[in-house]
């Protein structure tokens, strides 16, 4: 019997049998390295080999291969082209057209002014949740930070009343657990929606090994796989935080890539080496956030009833009486009447109302993704 048909398993010596094995798999690799030399011969000079060896051999992953339902999803994944029903478009778009973020996209302002946001913090915040804080003021144009008190009327919903009176587009709140940041809720003003994500995976630009230095420039922003009806509310609530013209002498860039519904947040400088190869220098924060809720609406106040009380200030009688005799009663009158106007009051809900929230029993196989 020959050595070649015999099988390494067959062979009792071992030395004998490691030795037939090795030379085994050494000619199947020169075997399968010749195949592959000849392949990119032959597509060298027919580039029409290499895409129909493209179109065919598409590697089977959990993105393309995820579960198609059409009341979330805009179109068929597996579908190259629109969604073949004849009122998916129209849908769509009247969706857009009457989300509460048209506003933003059909507004005459400046488009070079950022909209406001407030960022603050959960109670009794750490050292850890005020540096990514000051991470995040850096990374949205018009944010502002200020610290949160703890008490009754400082609830998220009165907040979120109070900055909507103020002309602020957003709320963020920082949330924490063991003294780190473990969730973020973004509420866009005046009348909602609130998102809820939980935090992980947070490198701030410190951390970064040779980062780059943000410019106060109005960085670009790129949102990429939102596919769904939930995962266009969740882009266009995150594109309504920047403004809708970027500075782009700045070459910076604000991406938030969704892959199996985890939202990886960078930012990026670009620099042009060549007219054909461009570097990117990451300038940090970088995070990893997931969707838990979406409710309709500001946060919700339980309980809620009258505001509280505004803070009394020792003032002697003798200048109360000298500021009333001084004010006339016209001036007075007029500067209510503005102040009204200028300031309409929010009043948040007294309970919420989900829009989707994720529960495990939603995810019925691994193929299964909402954003």
């Amino acid at each position: 019997m020959s050595s070649s048909k015999l099988q390494p398993n067959d062979i009792k010596n071992k030395f004998k049998r490691e030795e037939i094995a090795r030379k085994n798999k050494k000619a199947k690799s020169q075997q399968k390295l010749e195949r592959r030399l000849a392949q990119a011969k032959v597509e060298a000079n027919d580039p029409a080999a290499k895409k129909k060896r493209l179109a065919e051999n598409v590697p089977r992953t959990l993105d393309n291969m995820r579960e198609f339902d059409p009341s979330i999803l805009t179109a068929d994944p597996n579908q190259a082209g629109p969604s073949t029903s004849p009122d998916g478009p129209d849908e769509a778009a009247e969706d857009l057209a009457n989300d509460p973020f048209a506003s933003y996209f059909t507004s005459t302002d400046d488009p070079s002014i950022p909209p406001k946001i407030l960022i603050t913090t959960s109670f009794k915040a750490s050292k850890s949740t005020y540096e990514f804080c000051d991470e995040l003021v850096g990374v949205f144009p018009g944010a502002e930070f200020i610290r949160r008190k703890k008490g009754k009327g400082f609830e998220m919903g009165r907040i979120a009343g109070w900055a909507a009176g103020r002309d602020y587009k957003h709320l963020l709140v920082v949330n924490e657990d063991m003294k780190k940041p473990n969730a973020i809720t973004l509420v866009h003003l005046p009348n909602g929606p609130t998102a809820y994500f939980k935090l992980t995976s947070i490198e701030l630009t410190k951390q970064i090994f040779g980062h780059a230095r943000a410019t106060p420039h109005h960085p670009e922003l790129v949102l990429n796989g939102f596919v769904t009806r939930l995962g266009h509310a969740v882009g266009r609530m995150f594109q309504t935080t920047f403004p809708p013209l970027p500075e782009f002498q700045g070459r910076q860039v604000v991406t938030l890539h969704n892959q199996r519904d985890f939202l990886f947040f960078r930012r990026h400088r670009y620099a042009f080496r060549s007219t054909e190869k461009v570097a990117l220098q990451e300038i940090g924060p970088r995070f990893t956030l997931k969707l838990r809720s979406l409710r309709k609406g500001l946060p919700a106040v339980l309980n809620y009833g009258e505001a509280p009380k505004p803070l009394e200030f020792d003032v002697f009688e003798t200048d109360v009486k000298k500021d009333k005799d001084e004010a006339s009663p016209a001036d007075s009158a007029t500067e209510e009447s503005n102040d009204t106007q200028a300031r309409k009051p929010v009043v948040p809900p007294k309970t919420d109302e989900y829009l989707w929230a994720w529960k495990p029993e939603l995810e019925t196989t691994r193929r299964t993704f909402f954003l």
